[in-house]
């Protein structure tokens, strides 16, 4: 199981919200190493752990864990529908094509 990117999703988040290593450690009562542990995923975090990232982040913990999950991808295409709500319909229209081209050369899962 990819549990490295549970890190990775904490510092994108932590990243976004213009917060250094130190801030969220401190907001979250964690040490600066730890922190810097999980990013790299070198840890994983405990659940306490977890939830007081996810509060301090203020994100949902289905967004830190989309990529391990199953239901994730719900989460990873209601990002992607938030993102592409702002491009100009030339630009959605191409995004479109492409992924339907992928579509048309991957192999289902059943």
């Amino acid at each position: 199981m990819e549990l490295d990117s549970i890190g990775k999703y904490i510092r994108k988040f932590r990243l976004a919200r213009k917060l250094r290593q130190e801030e969220l450690a401190e907001q979250t009562g964690l040490s600066t190493n730890y922190i810097g542990m999980i990013e790299r995923g070198e840890k994983v975090p405990s659940l306490e752990s977890f939830i007081a990232i996810a509060n301090v982040l203020d994100v949902s913990a289905d967004m830190l864990l989309c990529d391990v999950i199953h239901t994730g991808y719900e989460v990873k295409n209601s990002l992607l529908a938030e993102k592409m709500k702002n491009l100009q319909p030339e630009d959605r229209s191409r995004i479109y094509d492409v992924i339907d081209t992928m579509l048309k050369h991957s192999t289902p899962l059943y």
